[in-house]
């Protein structure tokens, strides 16, 4: 994912992405930088409108969103019946959480 921040950040700041600045972005950040991923992202990126692809991505969530919601209308009960049985269980996982937070009770004691 770095690499992928590198190119964005060298977008964002109007310089080329190319092999050389996305390695010194990475040994900036102290990461320890692999030529060859380098090299295909630079190569994977070399046609990629980047402006225009965070737009599309920003775009999809809302769409998926408006999608979503028409697709729940048709849900069947199995599905249902699933997404209750998953929801119990996190309910009962956050029981169990809060139960375990006890333990750090009277801690204070033992520091006068």
């Amino acid at each position: 994912m770095e690499y992928v921040y590198a190119a964005l950040i060298l977008n964002e700041t109007g310089e080329e992405i190319n092999e050389d600045n996305i390695t010194g972005v990475l040994e900036a950040a102290g990461v320890d930088v692999e030529e060859s991923r380098v090299k295909a992202l630079v190569a994977a990126l070399e046609d990629v409108d980047i402006e225009d692809a965070i737009e599309t991505a920003a775009a999809a969530p809302a769409a998926g969103a408006a999608a979503g919601g028409s697709a729940d209308d048709d849900a069947s009960d199995d599905g249902d019946e699933e997404a209750d049985e998953a929801d119990a269980a996190d309910e009962e996982d956050e029981e169990e959480d809060e139960d375990e937070g006890d333990g750090g009770e009277g801690l204070g004691e033992l520091f006068g």
